[in-house]
């Protein structure tokens, strides 16, 4: 049993949090309308990481609205640079990948083995843990009162990745990158962490992916 009760997705935020709430529209917009002018495929360190931000940024910022919004003002934007931090940092092994593969030519069997991995964690007891983590902002924050913005960002930005890690994968090696992927990825990660029956989207994102695997092999 979670602090505040049952483990839930369910949130209020009052009517002083509708600024930062527009705030990360406008984020989330920009974002996505800039990514299509920069190069993830670029050799230059410093372009790449900057690429793939803006990329975690569209993608993920959606997801964490609940949890931003609970959090009080103050502290809203270190919570966010916290959080995009953690995606950040994941794009430097990301970037050492793209360097060592060509991401346009991964063989099919390779393809094939990251949308099965993908699809089997979905239904890991690691995948649950952190998705309840991701689904309970107020347990989240209760648990971890007085916490320094800036920490909670980054330890929540942990607890996504351990959530979702499996789908950059397929993002990444699978899909090349993609932006069409990219923003499916994103709607389903929203829908598990924010939405009613998010457990069962994942569920379901699984199965597909498994099957996305057999189909690619056939």
């Amino acid at each position: 049993m979670s602090v505040l009760g049952r483990v839930s997705p369910r949130w209020s935020a009052s009517p002083a949090a509708a600024p930062a709430l527009m705030t990360l529209a406008v984020a989330v917009a920009a974002s996505w309308v800039l990514l299509p002018h920069l190069d993830m495929m670029t050799a230059a360190p410093a372009l790449f990481l900057l690429a793939w931000s803006v990329m975690m940024a569209a993608m993920m910022l959606p997801s964490v609205a609940p949890l931003v919004l609970l959090y009080h003002r103050g502290g809203r934007f270190s919570l966010v640079l916290g959080y995009l931090f953690v995606w950040a940092a994941v794009g430097v092994p990301v970037f050492f990948l793209s360097r060592a593969v060509d991401l346009m030519d991964v063989p099919t069997f390779a393809v094939a083995g990251v949308l099965v991995l993908a699809g089997l964690y979905q239904f890991s007891p690691v995948k649950n843990v952190c998705l309840r983590v991701c689904r309970s902002p107020l347990d989240f924050l209760a648990l971890r009162w007085g916490q320094n913005p800036l920490r909670l960002g980054v330890e929540h930005g942990l607890y996504c990745a351990g959530c979702c890690w499996a789908l950059m994968a397929v993002l990444v090696v699978a899909a090349a990158m993609n932006l069409v992927v990219a923003a499916a990825i994103g709607a389903i990660v929203c829908a598990e962490k924010a939405l009613p029956g998010g457990r069962w989207t994942g569920r379901v994102a699984g199965i597909g992916l498994v099957v996305a695997s057999l189909v690619t092999l056939i």
